[in-house]
């Protein structure tokens, strides 16, 4: 089979036209029904994949919803590659221009918490940091300190209360009345075996996305409470080291202002 006809055959499965012409059924002359039958099955695997990838928004949605928005997504955005563990990056994006789905103004957040789960399980894996690492040095010094975040972090957040939403989806708490809706953040972490979704407390998520992207402590902690006074860096600092969302130490600023001096 050419490379025109196997792009031809690959695109034809996620449309409804008939074969691409040149492909033909071994027992028959008219391949049409068993092209059918093997696009039908493409279909349902890759419908699959982002219903085990996406289960919170898929009992949000229901069964049915879930798969007519999928299939709207497969057929824009069909896999890159056989390897189906990171499909449906883009689904959270898709489903938040969604038309049908407009309503449900917290779903994409949702997914994309669902979709930042998927990545820690699959990221690689790395120790923790140790909390004695920090135990020696001195609170002048912990300002400079620059964190190394584990491979699996992510930090999620969302004008809705989609942790909470989430939560109730995936039975990690009963489903009930929301009580607060408020805008919600959490950071998902994988630090040794089980995946972890942790709530952040206000600020926490503009602390954390500072911490993960090179800022010192103190200038993480700082745009924290620009963020909101109410900051609580003891209990985000209690969170950094519970949950392992950072592994070593990157640089230390204030021996680097030492050596530089």
């Amino acid at each position: 089979m050419s490379h025109a006809t196997q792009s031809a055959f690959a695109a034809g499965l996620l449309d409804t036209a008939p074969p691409p012409a040149g492909v033909t059924a071994w027992n028959s002359s008219s391949p049409t029904r068993r092209y059918g039958v093997y696009r039908n099955n493409v279909a349902a695997s890759l419908t699959g994949a982002l219903a085990a990838r996406f289960p919170a928004a898929e009992r949000i949605v229901g069964a049915a919803f879930f798969r007519a928005m999928a299939g709207a997504f497969i057929h824009l955005h069909p896999p890159h590659s056989p390897l189906l563990l990171a499909y449906g990056d883009d689904f959270p994006d898709f489903a938040a221009a969604f038309e049908p789905a407009r309503e449900i103004a917290y779903l994409a957040d949702v997914m994309r918490l669902e979709a930042a789960r998927t990545r820690a399980y699959h990221a690689a894996d790395a120790a923790p940091l140790d909390p004695q690492a920090l135990a020696g040095i001195g609170p002048d010094r912990l300002g400079g300190l620059v964190l190394v975040s584990h491979p699996s972090l992510s930090i999620v957040s969302s004008p809705h209360p989609a942790v909470t939403i989430w939560a109730m989806n995936a039975g990690e708490m009963p489903v009930a009345p929301v009580p607060d809706w408020r805008g919600e953040g959490a950071l998902v972490v994988r630090p040794r075996m089980i995946v972890d979704v942790v709530p952040l407390p206000p600020a926490g998520v503009s602390f954390f996305r500072h911490l993960a992207h090179g800022y010192t402590l103190a200038e993480a902690a700082c745009a924290a409470m620009e963020a909101d006074a109410a900051f609580d860096l003891s209990k985000n600092l209690a969170i950094l080291l519970r949950t392992g969302a950072f592994t070593t130490i990157g640089r230390d600023q204030d021996d680097e202002d030492r050596d530089h001096a």
